[in-house]
């Protein structure tokens, strides 16, 4: 029999530290203050909407923005290598694909190719399930965005029911009080 106390303790697994409308409000200055030097980032709907092969201009300069103030960026993607690989080598940006997420060992690896601490990163996401999920077991800072995309590949279709009835959850707890939650 689960008590209210185990279930909020499951369900705080899907809790966010921080919640944005887009990668656009995550300010490098900001995460500096806080002692951060790297991003683990998800590709599809957090960076760009998933069937889009290319940074637009305005994401090609958040990473630049990045990049000028010494924080590194890492994605970290579920999906497959191809994907990834289009999308990041012409920026010039380390991936991990394939990673299986909300599993811990991508996470894990990308802070070894970044050579930082888990104290030193965050985790960025579009997802509960995945992002948030993975990032929290792995003790890292999460920070949720909004989906860029209202629409979503067949198994995200399916991760966001569940998502739903989560952040419902968190609202009726008022544990957030976010105005634009999936």
């Amino acid at each position: 029999m689960h008590t209210e106390g185990s279930v909020r303790s499951l369900l705080n697994r899907f809790l966010p530290n921080e919640h944005v409308k887009s990668v656009f409000q995550i300010d490098p200055l900001k995460l500096k203050e806080k002692g951060i030097k790297a991003i683990i980032t998800d590709l599809d709907n957090t960076l760009v909407e998933w069937d889009r092969p290319h940074a637009t201009p305005k994401l090609i300069d958040w990473f630049e923005n990045m990049r000028k103030h010494a924080i590194k960026v890492t994605i970290v993607s579920n999906n497959k290598e191809i994907r990834v690989k289009d999308f990041a080598d012409p920026l010039g940006i380390p991936y991990l694909f394939q990673a299986r997420k909300p599993l811990t060992r991508a996470f894990k690896k990308a802070v070894e190719l970044m050579n930082v601490k888990k104290e030193e990163t965050v985790v960025i996401g579009d997802q509960l399930l995945t992002d948030v999920l993975g990032g929290n077991r792995s003790g890292f800072y999460t920070i949720l965005v909004v989906p860029v995309a209202q629409s979503d590949g067949f198994a995200t279709r399916f991760n966001r029911k569940i998502e739903r009835r989560i952040m419902n959850y968190f609202r009726r707890k008022g544990l957030i009080n976010w105005e634009d939650s999936l």
